[in-house]
């Protein structure tokens, strides 16, 4: 049989679906959690800085790996704190919140759960103030629940996840994802001396793991990279590893 030379070509569907391939390769597909930008001129507005107060006028903006919005004191002494006491996570929702008592509830409380799970590791927990001894406190401002079976449809059926990754190429999010906005205040048990503070906000990313998930996955996965990146970042300014920037 002769063979043709007859160039293969492509039609526009094909096209556009091979274009949404590699723009599925640009997006961060691998991420459980992805963080949201937070303008400074947000923080003055709704329920943000409930536990914070004036502190927040201290917050600038944070560089990439970093919370959004930060603040570490220049003149703190790190090296002397080797225990952290860790006070009950609270929910600062707004009187429009979408969340339930109960739900806002199992949230605060898995959040204390991975916080005491990732900073134990690397500090002793205390259970009272005294010198020596951090302070966390951490409150929930907000969550959103991600939307279970259109979430697995999305991330799965190839048609869906293509336009699901277009989605994320026009907005930067993905469709049918939930996510969670906190704030967090680091301060010297006994001097009451601020350390450090931030406000950070993260939703579920692109990863096919987080595909199945229960509604509150997302949110989930923003408090254990806080939980993890935090238990990091202190243990490296602690013990000298690294300086805080």
């Amino acid at each position: 049989m002769k063979e043709s030379n007859r160039p293969v070509t492509c039609g526009r569907r094909t096209r556009s679906h091979i274009a949404a391939l590699c723009l599925a390769a640009l997006a961060p597909s691998c991420s459980t959690t992805q963080q949201v930008p937070i303008k400074q001129a947000e923080i003055q507005t709704g329920n943000k800085c409930g536990l914070l107060g004036s502190d927040c006028n201290r917050l600038t903006a944070g560089q990439e790996g970093q919370a959004a919005l930060r603040y570490v004191n220049p003149d703190a002494s790190w090296s002397q704190y080797q225990k952290i006491l860790i006070e009950p996570v609270t929910f600062w929702g707004s009187d429009a919140t979408q969340v339930s008592a109960a739900d806002q509830q199992a949230l605060v409380d898995f959040c204390q759960q991975v916080l005491r799970e990732e900073l134990g590791k690397k500090f002793q927990l205390a259970d009272q103030v005294g010198p020596g001894v951090m302070r966390l406190q951490v409150a929930i401002t907000d969550a959103t629940a991600a939307t279970p079976g259109m979430r697995t449809i999305s991330m799965v059926v190839p048609q869906a996840r293509t336009l699901n990754t277009l989605k994320y190429a026009a907005t930067g999010t993905y469709a049918f994802v939930g996510g969670a906005e906190g704030e967090m205040k680091l301060t010297d048990a006994a001097t009451g001396q601020l350390l450090a503070a931030a406000i950070d906000k993260r939703i579920g990313g692109g990863s096919l793991e987080t595909a199945a998930q229960w509604q509150w996955g997302d949110a989930e996965n923003a408090m254990k990279a806080w939980a993890t990146q935090l238990a990091d970042r202190l243990s490296s300014w602690t013990s000298g590893a690294a300086k805080p920037s």
